[in-house]
Formats: structure tokens, C-alpha cells, sequence
């Protein structure tokens, strides 16, 4: 019975988009072209390099070789082998859903157990610097200086999360699997490293083609995920359900003392990040320290969109998704919760600023660290060349590969 609701419902909420999808062409498309926008213009080049790196660091070992080295740290941390410290340092610099890919691939390979998958997939998932301070911070709510409050509470949840995660399944795992002693060698952690190229014999060509066909097809999949969550936002909104949702969340966001107001934005937000935080800092019956701890939820959440994209990456290693979930709850309350605490002597005090009801301080963006303003810059202008670049090598990879076999 409960199988038989599960499919109908599935059914039913497939026939209410299809016929939404007609009923709103115009605003469907609008929502596409943003969804794409986002993707071809700034996470298809950010993430691209960072793929294709990791890839080709697996591949010739140095996983391996940093796995001995960071074993004495991350395994008595967050019980987890050492080449979880590549994955998490990957997450943390690149941004969803790439601590999913790596720990995807780490499992395959054999490097990690499933537990330790499950248990590495739950804190290495996070958003890069680039969208906090760039996007975010600078371009939805005009302060840079926001940006460190983001980045620290988002990254100290991170933290937090990992610690809480070790304790996962911790007594199944001393019942069926044996407690492996790692002594820290860097000789060992090199003749790691030279076995594991050694056994892989393919030459440098064959594995920057087999890396560049798996990142992009890995960040198509990403962007068919950005464009669909992307329409569902706007046609939830057009048909009114986002209107209903929020009711119910009015008396959570009451509960902590927050204004109705962000309900919707927050609900924006719990589908598709980039939507939410633009919208949370539109609102101007809310004041900046509690449009903040709602971002800083919304960012550690993830929203469906990014939670998709994990699920799908996940299942195809046939790794459980639920224990990811958990921890993005887990780590929106906790960063919210460290926004709050932190506002005072990190906002506040530093910058002596003094909030007032509805007041939202402009900054320039040149307040920003330049770096990190001239790169998003630069993949605004660039971006879509690079992603357009990258589509026509990967055609023709394919395209080589297809004649090979053919042969």
C-alpha cells in the first residue's frame, strides 16, 4: 500500500509539472535561461579545472601518497582513511557536489569502505569561497564583508558536522571490519605513490581524455539538475504552492524570532540556493543579521537542487544518500548558529557597524579582496567561451573514442 501511494504521488507531482509547464511557457523558459546562464557562465569553468585535476591526481597516485600523509590526522578526527583530507581540501576549494564525485570514485577505487563513503560524503560537500564572497556576499547582498562571516560559519559547521559523522555506524563497522594500524611514513606514502603508477599503465594522453570525459559528462548532469530545479522554483512560485509551503514555516521562522517575510525566500532558497539567497536579501523587512543566519542555513543546506545532483552521483557508486541528508540539516543549523554568534565580535565590533531595523549597508565592491573579485570578473566575461571550449574537445573525444571502437 504504501508503495502503490509512493508511485501515484510520484505520478501525480510528474502530471502537475507537465501541465504547469504549458499553462507558463514563458516564465518556464525565463527560468531555463537563468538556470543555464548560472551554469554556463560560472559553474561549468570553475568546476571544470578542479575535476580534471582531481582525476588526474587520482590517476597517477598522489591520492594515495596524501592519504599516508594525512592518515594521523583525519582518521582520528573524523574516522576516516587520510585520502579523505584530499577530498574534503577538493569540496572546500571547488564546491558542490565535488566532495560527492571524489568520494564516489575514492569508493570505486577501492581506497575507502562504505561507511567511510558515507561517512566522508557528509562533510565534504560544501559551497566554494568563489560563490560565497562573490556571488553572494558582493552580488546579491552588496558587502563583501559579509563574506566572512559566511565563509566561517559555513566552514566551522563543516567541521562540525564531520565530527558529529564520525560516530556514524561506528559499531557496525568494529563488528565486520578489522581496525588497520597506519604508521605516518613519508618513504612508505612515496612507494605508495610509485606502485600506484606502476600498476596504471595507461599513457598521460589516455588519462587527460578519460579525465576530461568524465568531468564534462559529470557537470552535464550538474547542469541538467541546475536548469530543472531552477523552472520547478518559478512554477511552484506561479502556481502558488511556494505560498502554501510557507505558511507552515512562518511559525518555525516565528519560533526563532525571524520576520514572515523571509518564509518565501527561504523556501526559494531550500530548492535552489542561488534563487534564495538573492531573494533573502531583497527583503527589507528583515535587518542584515537576520538575513544573514537564513542565507547561512540555505547555503549549508544546499537546497533540493544541489541534493539531487549528490543523490545521483552517490547512487551510481550505490552509496545511501540519507546519511548526506542528515548532515545538510545538521549543517544549516549549526552555521546558522555560528552566524549568530559570531556577528557580534566579527561584524559588529571589527567593522563598527550598527544595524538598524530595515538598513542594508552598501559597500563597493572594490572593498572585496581583488583576487577574488577580478576572478569572478573574469568567468562572467570568459566563462561561456571556456564552457563552449570545453563542450567542442569533449565532442571530439568522443568522437575519437567512438571511431576506436568502431575500428
Amino acid at each position: 500500500m504504501k508503495t502503490k501511494a509512493h508511485t501515484i504521488l510520484l505520478a501525480l507531482s510528474v502530471t502537475v509539472f507537465a501541465f504547469s509547464l504549458i499553462f507558463y511557457p514563458q516564465q518556464s523558459l525565463e527560468a531555463s535561461i537563468r538556470g543555464l546562464n548560472m551554469w554556463w557562465e560560472v559553474v561549468f569553468p570553475s568546476l571544470l579545472p578542479f575535476f580534471i585535476v582531481s582525476e588526474l591526481l587520482i590517476g597517477f597516485g598522489v591520492v594515495h601518497l596524501l592519504g599516508v600523509l594525512l592518515e594521523p590526522l583525519m582518521r582520528p578526527l573524523f574516522n576516516v582513511p587520510g585520502v579523505g583530507g584530499f577530498v574534503w581540501a577538493m569540496g572546500m576549494a571547488s564546491g558542490y557536489p565535488s566532495g560527492a564525485k571524489l568520494t564516489a570514485r575514492l569508493y570505486q577505487e577501492k581506497q575507502i569502505s562504505m561507511i567511510e563513503a558515507e561517512r566522508l560524503s557528509s562533510f565534504t560537500n560544501s559551497s566554494n569561497p568563489l560563490f560565497i564572497f562573490g556571488a553572494v556576499s558582493v552580488g546579491f547582498f552588496h558587502n563583501p564583508r559579509l563574506g566572512m562571516i559566511f565563509a566561517l560559519s559555513h566552514y566551522i559547521g563543516n567541521v562540525f558536522v564531520g565530527l558529529i559523522m564520525r560516530f556514524h555506524r561506528k559499531a557496525e563497522e568494529q563488528r565486520t571490519q578489522p581496525t588497520k594500524q597506519h604508521s605516518f611514513s613519508i618513504r612508505h606514502a612515496f612507494h605508495i605513490l610509485h606502485e600506484t603508477r606502476l600498476k596504471n599503465k595507461q599513457p598521460l594522453g589516455k588519462l587527460l581524455g578519460d579525465a576530461v570525459r568524465s568531468s564534462v559528462q559529470t557537470l552535464l548532469m550538474i547542469g541538467g539538475f541546475i536548469i530543472l530545479f531552477s523552472v520547478i522554483n518559478k512554477l511552484l512560485y506561479m502556481i502558488h504552492m511556494t505560498e502554501h509551503i510557507a505558511l507552515l514555516f512562518q511559525y518555525m521562522l516565528h519560533l526563532f524570532q525571524l520576520p514572515k517575510e523571509l518564509s518565501i525566500p527561504f523556501i526559494s532558497g531550500v530548492f535552489e540556493i542561488t534563487l534564495g539567497s538573492q531573494m533573502i536579501s531583497q527583503v527589507e523587512q528583515a535587518n542584515l543579521l537576520e538575513k544573514a543566519i537564513v542565507t547561512s542555513f540555505i547555503l549549508s543546506f544546499g537546497g533540493f537542487s544541489v541534493q539531487a545532483q549528490v543523490a545521483s552521483i552517490l547512487a551510481e557508486a550505490n552509496i545511501r544518500f540519507q546519511p548526506f541528508f542528515v548532515a545538510r540539516m545538521i549543517h544549516g543549523c549549526v552555521s546558522a548558529l555560528f552566524t549568530y554568534i559570531l556577528w557580534e565580535p566579527l561584524y559588529v565590533r571589527f567593522y563598527s557597524i550598527h544595524e538598524t531595523k530595515g538598513a542594508i549597508p552598501v559597500f563597493l565592491t572594490e572593498h572585496a579582496p581583488l583576487w577574488l573579485f577580478q576572478y569572478w570578473k573574469f568567468l562572467t566575461q570568459y566563462g561561456p567561451l571556456i564552457t563552449l571550449l570545453s563542450l567542442c574537445m569533449y565532442a571530439l573525444l568522443l568522437f575519437l573514442t567512438l571511431n576506436k571502437k568502431a575500428d
